[in-house]
């Protein structure tokens, strides 16, 4: 598997971001790596409040936090988000989080599909019993990346998980989609792997949680909104051809119900921010 991927996709404001918080990536253990992206470490401490923004990734997150203004660490478990996440940052914070990779999740709670945590954010004791107790504080409380990375394997090698052959499959599809601009139609993707678009759905919501044309929406506007970021002169037109879409109004549809601005406004916003 690969190092953890140093782009900043999926997060709205990255030089907001990443001028109030120290932000880092680790790999897991070895043997997590199959289904475990990467570990993030944010740490904060602010004068004033700060919301960030995010356009999730397919993915299950796992985290521990700490906020001092919400009381003792705690854990969570965010399925995969249909819109934009948004978490409100003050004081003094820290959170650990293990990003499973799209598809890695179902072989550590394989008796249910990964459409039970799309949408939802629950606490980690209810997926994991021994997410609770003392394990955030456990996870948040070591001054070192490098003892939070290995509470986070720690807990991660105590659960009762086991490679599965479709999980492995779902991940290696869903990375094809993320790496291949050209993937642009169900029907195609399901074509180049001898499936039924039929089973590639079902596989899909069975290890994803979201369909494969979501997938695929997904990340084209994770590659608009990093367009969008650094440039102001983008053809719209051309860029929503190129990623698959209809036309321009249909990128521009689906990048203003996520975002909140139309990608062209969204472009000005960010060219103000810089220009100050």
């Amino acid at each position: 598997m690969a190092a953890p991927r140093r782009d900043t996709r999926g997060i709205v404001d990255p030089a907001g971001l990443l001028t109030r918080v120290r932000f880092r990536r680790h790999e897991p253990a070895g043997p997590l790596r199959r289904y475990v992206e990467w570990y993030w470490l944010i740490d904060w401490d602010l004068s004033e409040p700060y919301v960030s923004h995010i356009v999730p990734h397919p993915s299950v997150n796992l985290t521990f936090q700490w906020d001092e203004d919400e009381g003792p660490p705690y854990g969570e478990l965010t399925g995969v988000a249909l819109g934009m996440y948004a978490r409100r940052l003050s004081g003094r914070g820290r959170v650990c989080g293990a990003k499973f990779r799209p598809g890695g999740f179902r072989p550590f709670a394989p008796d249910v599909p990964a459409t039970h945590w799309t949408g939802r954010a629950l606490p980690a004791y209810e997926a994991f019993a021994g997410a609770g107790g003392d394990t955030p504080r456990s996870v948040v409380s070591p001054g070192s990346d490098r003892a939070r990375v290995a509470a986070l394997d720690a807990f991660l090698m105590s659960l009762p998980w086991a490679p599965d052959p479709q999980a492995d499959l779902a991940v290696e599809l869903v990375e094809h989609v993320r790496a291949d601009r050209s993937v642009r139609r169900v029907g195609d993707l399901a074509r180049d792997r001898g499936l039924s678009v039929r089973s590639l759905q079902r596989l899909f919501s069975a290890y994803v949680g979201v369909s494969p044309k979501w997938v695929v929406l997904r990340y084209r506007l994770h590659e608009a909104l990093e367009l969008a970021g650094r440039r102001r002169d983008v053809d719209w037109a051309g860029l929503a051809a190129d990623l698959g879409y209809a036309d321009q109004a249909h990128l521009v549809r689906d990048f203003t119900a996520t975002v909140g601005l139309p990608p062209a406004a969204y472009a000005q916003a960010f060219a103000r921010a810089g220009a100050g």
